[in-house]
């Protein structure tokens, strides 16, 4: 029997999430594709050093076939046709109640970039969602207060880990499983029979791929998977973040590969600006601002959105766009003003673009991105047959990453090396949502701040006034903004997520994801 091996800790979750048919049903699945997620990670590796070496991004001739041609998506399940505002968020408990209940069409619940994959946050992220699923969950908080589902609940999505990551708890013949196995098998294995009884499906959200034969992998696992349960061929449902430069210039063959699962493409905004950092990162003249002026409406990022609201339309799938992480103040109505205004135009800009829904961080911004999409589109669920001809995105405008009158502040500088520093631990300390200056941080903001960093100081960033950006300077500004850390809860953790990440901007070499180095170290 394939049967995965854990050695974590005892968790009060682990028998019922567990189970010797659960393990069997994931350690099938890593017997199968565990080799073809490696060699498709080493792809990654090859691809970056050819582009090192001066070969450019664009649409693949290969594929040209596929773009051309005439087909659409398989049809998209009733539940999962609205989307007008989607909320996300890691899969504790009172999260899972609150993103269910608040209002919003659909709720993500996250295993990666939100969630801090301690073992007792992924064991008992899988049984909150199994109680989720079955509408059973509740949750009492130490000050006494209860939390119970609403009547009307969003539509469950739920985003695993990404491929390049693993689950150090759960071998497989001695070595780690990938935790994107890990994550989509036992949820798949406990809930995909349940689901469709009670007339929705397994519906997830995929992350972090940079091509469409990772894409190709994920559906591979699809069919299996519902082969094994008995589970109807196309039940599963899956919308794919466009969060790496490389997957925009192979929107169509994703979507092709995933066609008989497929839902729709989103705007990852924030890992997609780290990604287009990490990627250019040694373009000959690359100049890259601060993150306040990292923008959805700077050139590079409308040419990456408009081509992904095109290329999903045209194909019959759904264009969700990117997040509003605002957290609304409970002290200062003022912040809250004027950050709900920036929402507000935000979500406009993005629904006249023609997008069928968008994404918001916390349960107080449901109601005024509802509003937005609602307003413009009515009863329609979706503006699908808005096709934006018009659109004729270039590939050298998705790779312009120039930003007219971009500079760097000693401010923006500060609040990088802030928000990484805050952001790493919390991380540490087993949340990984954190609220840091009114913004939901999570680690793709983490790593841009981080990216932003190491450029600046390996590629002779300045500042405004004139001062080079330098090790000196950045270690200078990390003392200070340390020192203002010291009564935090997760001040225990700073020393700690220094040393992360002293080690990710000083380095000569730009480590490909943060969260790897950080998960050596958490307990």
């Amino acid at each position: 029997m394939n049967a995965i091996e854990i050695s974590g800790p005892a968790s009060t979750d682990g028998d019922k999430v567990f189970t010797r048919e659960a393990l069997a049903f994931v350690g099938e699945l890593v017997a199968r594709f565990a080799a073809v997620r490696v060699n498709l990670l080493e792809s990654r590796r090859t691809r970056d050093r050819e582009i090192a070496s001066g070969k450019k991004y664009g649409l693949l001739a290969e594929t040209d076939a596929v773009r051309k041609a005439d087909w659409k998506v398989a049809g998209t399940p009733a539940d999962l046709d609205r989307r007008h505002v989607e909320i996300t968020g890691p899969t504790d408990r009172k999260m899972v109640i609150n993103a269910l209940s608040s209002g919003a069409d659909v709720f993500m619940a996250d295993f990666e970039d939100s969630l801090s994959p301690t073992w007792d946050n992924v064991v008992s992220g899988q049984a909150n969602l199994m109680e989720a699923v079955r509408k059973t969950l509740s949750f009492t908080s130490p000050e006494g207060k209860s939390y119970t589902l609403a009547s009307k609940l969003a539509t469950l999505v739920v985003r695993p880990r990404g491929w390049h990551l693993v689950e150090k708890h759960a071998t497989f013949g001695g070595q780690p499983v990938s935790a994107s196995l890990f994550d989509f098998g036992l949820y798949f294995f406990h809930n995909a029979r349940e689901l469709t009884a009670r007339g929705s499906g397994p519906y997830f959200y995929l992350p972090k791929m940079e091509s469409h034969l990772e894409a190709r992998l994920w559906n591979d696992v699809f069919v299996a998977a519902q082969e094994l349960l008995g589970v109807p061929r196309g039940t599963v449902r899956a919308t794919v973040l466009i969060e790496t430069l490389p997957a925009a210039f192979e929107m169509d063959e994703i979507l092709y590969e995933l066609r008989d699962h497929a839902a729709g493409l989103n705007a990852g905004r924030w890992d997609y600006l780290f990604s287009a950092i990490k990627k250019l990162r040694d373009q000959p003249g690359l100049a890259i601002p601060e993150r306040s002026q990292l923008l959805m409406t700077v050139p590079f990022m409308r040419a990456y959105t408009e081509r992904l609201v095109r290329t999903c339309h045209h194909r019959g799938a759904h264009a969700i766009g990117g997040m509003a992480p605002f957290i609304p103040s409970r002290k200062n109505p003022e912040i809250n003003t004027a950050a709900l205004a920036k929402v507000r135009d935000d979500k406009l800009r993005e629904v006249r673009d023609g997008f069928d829904g968008t994404w918001v961080a916390h349960p107080d911004l449901v109601a005024t991105a509802k509003e937005v999409f609602d307003a413009a589109l009515g009863d329609k669920p979706n503006q699908k047959s808005k096709l934006r001809e018009d659109v004729k995105v270039t590939d050298a405008e998705i790779l312009d990453l120039r930003v007219p009158d971009g500079k760097i502040t000693e401010a923006g500088l500060r609040n990088n090396v802030s928000v990484a520093i805050q952001y790493l631990a919390s991380w540490l300390s087993g949340n990984g949502a954190a609220a840091i200056f009114n913004l939901m941080e999570d680690a793709a903001t983490a790593e841009i701040s981080r990216g932003q960093l190491w450029f600046w100081i390996h590629h002779g960033g300045v500042l405004d006034d004139a001062r080079p950006i330098t090790t000196a300077l950045y270690r200078s500004i990390r003392d200070d903004e340390a020192a203002k850390l010291a009564g935090l809860p997760t001040a225990g953790h700073v020393p700690a997520a220094i040393a992360i990440l002293d080690s990710l901007v000083e380095s000569d070499s730009f480590a490909d994801f943060l969260t790897i180095p950080a998960y050596e170290q958490l307990a």
